[in-house]
């Protein structure tokens, strides 16, 4: 079994003078560098949140991505540019949507909720996020949702710093580079983690899965 990866664009390094231009103006209260920092990230973070978890209906999405987009107005000031500030966005997602899910009821988590495109509307300009079809490729039609749902369970079971590192790889699309930046790692080191944090993913998720024998990720 193979899991896809989010298709958004490639993180843009946080040391350009484009990015550092964008968050001092958005620092200063310019509501046009923030109108541009909503219209460059808004997206990207609806499909990060839509595929953190299989039971996030389009509401849920929508509700989560408005509370990252909250914390990032209120905390700008912290981000430091050790990592791009993308990675920084996503990890601000992460931790909403694990607060978001902690508040959810478990009898609703997985049952009988389909995956649905995102179409409500951004609110900086009123277009619809762009969220990939759950069917949009050949692998995902390789997992069903109930399988989706055991894996997000198996994720949530790891360390912290497994966590972490699986789901910036895999539900973050960032490169070994990326990584090795935002964790304070170097490429050798992140390429060890990760596969010892496959190993134990694929540990806790073999009982899950009712002897699936294949690796939920490939490194």
């Amino acid at each position: 079994m193979t899991a896809t990866t989010s298709q958004h664009s490639s993180t843009e390094a946080a040391d350009t003078p484009d990015e550092r231009a964008l968050i001092a103006r958005c620092r200063r209260g310019d509501a046009a560098a923030w109108d541009e920092l909503f219209e460059r990230y808004y997206d990207p973070v609806g499909r990060f949140v839509f595929q953190y978890s299989p039971a996030f209906t389009r509401e849920d999405v929508e509700e989560i991505t408005q509370e990252v987009f909250l914390a990032i107005v209120r905390n700008i000031d912290s981000f430091r540019g050790n990592s791009a500030f993308q990675t920084w966005i996503f990890r601000i997602a992460i931790n909403k949507a694990r607060d978001f899910i902690q508040h959810k009821s478990a009898a609703k988590r997985g049952k009988g909720m389909e995956h649905v495109p995102l179409d409500v509307s951004n609110p900086n300009n009123g277009t619809p996020l762009e969220i990939p079809s759950p069917a949009s490729g050949p692998d995902e039609a390789l997992i069903s949702k109930e399988e989706m749902v055991m894996l997000r369970q198996a994720v949530d079971r790891l360390s912290d710093p497994c966590r972490e590192i699986i789901e910036l790889r895999y539900f973050g699309d960032l490169s070994y580079e990326e990584l090795a930046a935002t964790l304070n790692l170097n490429p050798k080191t992140v390429s060890s983690r990760l596969s010892k944090c496959l190993d134990r993913l694929e540990e806790i998720a073999r009982p899950l899965f009712a002897g699936e024998k294949t690796r939920p990720f490939s490194v």
